[in-house]
C-alpha cells in the first residue's frame, strides 16, 4: 500500500508537473502571441503614420500647385495685351511720322500711299495675331458672322438673302467672332 501511495503521489506529482509545464507552455505561447500582436500593432501604426504623412505631403503639394497656377493665370491675364501692344507700337510710330509729314506735304498721293502702308502694316499685325476679316461681298447672310442692320429689295433675284452692302467690317480671332459684320441684306 505504501508503494501504491507512493506511486499515486508520484503520478499526482507527475500530473502536477505536467500541468505546471502545460501552464508554463501556455503562458509562453500567450506571451509569444501577445508579442506578435504587439509587433503587428506597432507595424500597422508605423504604416498608418507613413501613409498619413504621405497623404499630408500630397495635400500640401497639391495646395501649392493650385496656388501657383492661380498666380500664373492672374499674371497671364494681367499681361495678356502686352504682346499685342508691343506689336502695335511701331505702327503708332509710323502714324506719328505720317502726321508730321502731312504738315509739310504738298503731294496728296504720297500721303495716301503712306497711310495705305500703315493700314497694310496694321492688317499684317492683326493677321499675325490670329485676327481675320469676315468676308461679306456677295456672301449669303449668316447670323453666326453677320448682323443685319436693314433689308432692302434685292437688286437681282440672285442677291435675295445675300449681303448687298457692308457698313462695318467684322472680325474673327482664332476662328471666334470678336465683332459681327454689320450688313444690309437683300430681301
Amino acid at each position: 500500500m505504501k508503494q501504491e501511495k507512493e506511486t499515486k503521489v508520484e503520478e499526482v506529482a507527475n500530473e502536477a508537473q505536467e500541468v505546471k509545464q502545460e501552464t508554463q507552455e501556455a503562458k509562453t505561447e500567450d506571451q509569444e502571441v501577445e508579442t506578435q500582436a504587439t509587433e503587428e500593432v506597432n507595424e500597422w501604426e508605423k504604416k498608418y503614420k507613413d501613409l498619413n504623412d504621405s497623404h499630408l505631403r500630397l495635400m500640401a503639394d497639391f495646395d501649392n500647385y493650385r496656388k501657383r497656377t492661380i498666380k500664373e493665370k492672374a499674371d497671364l491675364i494681367k499681361n495678356a495685351g502686352e504682346r499685342i501692344i508691343t506689336d502695335f507700337l511701331p505702327i503708332v510710330d509710323n502714324f506719328e511720322r505720317a502726321l508730321e509729314s502731312m504738315k509739310t506735304a504738298e503731294d496728296v498721293d504720297a500721303v495716301r500711299q503712306g497711310v495705305e502702308l500703315i493700314y497694310n502694316q496694321v492688317m499684317s499685325m492683326m493677321k499675325s495675331n490670329g485676327v481675320a476679316v469676315i468676308e461679306t461681298e456677295n456672301a449669303p447672310f449668316d447670323t453666326e458672322f453677320h448682323e443685319a442692320i436693314t433689308t432692302i429689295p434685292a437688286p437681282t433675284p440672285e442677291m435675295k438673302d445675300k449681303i448687298v452692302d457692308c457698313t462695318t467690317k467684322g472680325y474673327t480671332m482664332n476662328e471666334k467672332v470678336i465683332r459681327h459684320a454689320k450688313v444690309v441684306v437683300g430681301a
